[in-house]
């Protein structure tokens, strides 16, 4: 059975429930596809067309473009919970990879329609458009007005802020973190040299950290 079929079927015989966020999600859930994808594989690719939506059920995903050079821009990262792949145009400007084993909810975007504009589920997508404005006007900011330092600093912070903890699982690599910041991988080791030094943060192993002192860390975000 296709992707696009399977989908079809469940919003075709799925009608949507009423009120709340919970729903909201609960509506997505039935509406949508699960989909596995191993680490590194690719959700959707840059310039393809923008026909579906995406959720973060497990794992953690990445968006990024490759310049014509070869450059790689890192868009942005997406954990639980998130939705990814909103667009205002046909096309995806980013592609989106898996940074770790992943599941996750596909959903058409003509299965909306079919649903009926559900007020709830509305709002819960223009809700994930305007995070996702939010974070690309301070990533906007953090490329082209902070210091190394502070770019570092305010990635492990707005980390922890996302996964709402003091001990932080970090699914992407240096080189990741380098090319969503706008720095080499030298630079970043560095940094996060320097902040674990200073006592700000405490690295467990290349993939995990603690935030010891908030104050320091939210100065230097900031």
């Amino acid at each position: 059975m296709s992707l696009s079929y399977a989908i079809e079927a469940r919003s075709r015989y799925e009608a949507p429930r009423s009120a709340s966020s919970d729903a909201a999600v609960d509506l997505l859930d039935r509406m949508g596809v699960r989909m596995a994808f191993a680490k590194d594989e690719e959700v959707y690719g840059q310039d393809e067309d923008a026909d579906l939506i995406y959720r973060v059920v497990s794992g953690a995903i990445r968006t990024s473009r490759v310049m014509s050079d070869g450059r790689r821009q890192i868009g942005d990262f997406y954990y639980p919970g998130d939705l990814f792949g909103l667009e205002a145009g046909p096309e995806h400007r980013f592609s989106a990879e898996a940074l770790s084993d992943c599941v996750i909810l596909v959903l058409k975007r003509s299965a909306l329609k079919a649903a009926g504009a559900a007020p709830e589920l509305e709002r819960l997508i223009f809700a994930a458009t305007l995070s996702e404005l939010q974070r690309t006007q301070e990533h906007l900011l953090l490329l082209g007005r902070k210091t190394a330092c502070e770019k570092v600093a305010s990635f492990l912070a707005e980390l922890a802020e996302r996964r709402g903890s003091d001990m932080v699982d970090m699914p992407m690599c240096r080189q990741d973190m380098a090319d969503y910041l706008g720095l080499t991988i030298e630079t970043v080791s560095r940094m996060l040299s320097q902040l674990q030094g200073s006592s700000i943060v405490e690295f467990s192993g290349c993939r995990q950290f603690r935030v010891r002192n908030h104050d320091a860390l939210s100065r230097l975000a900031d």
